[in-house]
């Protein structure tokens, strides 16, 4: 609640806070759409509720209000039918196609900032469609430069006792931090199956997980064991927040989380954003000085040309002034250069068409007799 309300009020500035970004991903099967579903309902019953985006082209049926739904503007089979895809091939095309359009999504969320303090994000079920897609990088980086973004991993706890499974969903989550480079929150979903707290000790307590490791005899547990002694850094900054999509358990400590991440977000990744835009705006200002330079001595080269080689021609103007005088000749030089303007060129053609006219006729007759005649 407290997060809830931290997230309504105004900025010191006195303007509206921008809306906060959740992006969520996950494993096929991982509960990730009930998540959401229970996130909105969640967020509607504090009286706060949320925009919501599903970026699913091939959902046949979303269990939650969305705002904005791919599906609307991308027919997923009729992307499949006339590009000839599959199914992973017809989710790319029509994510891609769907991002050419994005700005006009940020337009809406933009819009809706003062109605809606959270924007929920529904992604396909096929995570890698979208994490490792040029699609979904500009969706990403589109939604982070303007609004702090939240990147949520849902992971299906029940499916992750094993440890080898377990090390598997960790570097996954490992590989998508350092890809969007945002805060990153880790959402053990299922708890109602079974708690979380033996991920949090396997997380916190390095001898715990080698104990469970002990127990697996394949090769794979070898690579495991090492695996996880590098992933003990990205251990100490992970939040991981335990949640049961069907029982909506644990979505107080989530936005706890949540406000968090979205400290981080001011303190460490805007920062770095603006400092992008500045740079990528200083580098388009300097490529078109250079462009400009080199513009004045394209025409200054030919100007010297031309005055080299014919030294009685006027010397040539400048692109402005040939703007300013296209189409504007001086009078005298139009006066000097027409000396029939007393002659009426009409009366001057009738004149010659006639006895032109007179021969033709005189010439056929004689032509007429002669076969005549004959």
């Amino acid at each position: 609640m407290a997060a809830l309300a931290a997230a309504t009020e105004p900025q010191a500035s006195g303007g509206p806070r921008p809306p906060v970004c959740l992006l969520v991903l996950g494993m096929a099967g991982s509960g990730k759409t009930t998540f959401v579903q229970r996130l909105t309902g969640y967020l509607h019953s504090q009286g706060c509720p949320p925009y919501v985006i599903n970026l699913d082209p091939a959902v046949h049926e979303v269990p939650f209000p969305a705002n904005i739904d791919i599906r609307d503007t991308v027919k997923y089979k009729e992307v499949m039918k006339q590009y000839g895809l599959g199914p992973n091939g017809g989710i790319v095309t029509s994510l891609n196609l769907f991002a050419t359009r994005f700005d006009q999504v940020m337009k809406f969320i933009e819009k809706a900032q003062n109605m809606s303090k959270y924007v929920l994000i529904d992604t396909p079920g096929q995570i890698e469609v979208f994490t490792w897609s040029a699609s979904g990088t500009i969706i990403t980086e589109a939604l982070a430069s303007s609004f702090p973004t939240i990147v949520i991993y849902v992971m299906d706890t029940s499916r992750s006792i094993n440890p080898v499974t377990f090390m598997s969903n960790m570097l996954y989550a490992c590989s998508i931090l350092y890809k969007t480079k945002l805060p990153f929150i880790v959402v053990m979903n299922k708890t109602d199956i079974i708690d979380h707290s033996f991920a949090v000790e396997w997380m916190q307590d390095f001898e715990a997980f080698q104990d469970a490791l002990n127990q697996e005899t394949t090769y794979v547990s070898n690579l495991t064991r090492s695996m996880s002694l590098v992933l003990d850094e990205f251990y100490s900054s992970l939040r991981v927040v335990g949640v049961s999509a069907v029982l909506g358990t644990g979505l107080d400590e989530l936005f706890v989380q949540v406000a968090s991440a979205t400290e981080e977000y001011e303190r460490e990744y805007r920062p770095e954003y603006e400092r992008l835009k500045k740079s990528l705006a200083s580098a388009q200002s300097q490529q078109q000085k250079e462009q400009l330079e080199r513009l004045r001595k394209d025409m200054g080269s030919i100007a010297l040309d031309t005055g080299t080689a014919t030294g009685s021609l006027p010397p040539v103007l400048d692109p402005s002034d040939l703007i300013l005088t296209r189409g504007t000749l001086d009078e005298e030089d139009e006066e000097a250069d027409s000396d029939t303007e007393d002659i009426d060129h009409r009366v001057t053609e009738e004149s010659r068409e006639e006895p032109a006219f007179q021969n033709f006729m005189q010439e056929s007759m004689a032509q007429y007799w002669k076969r005549n005649n004959k």
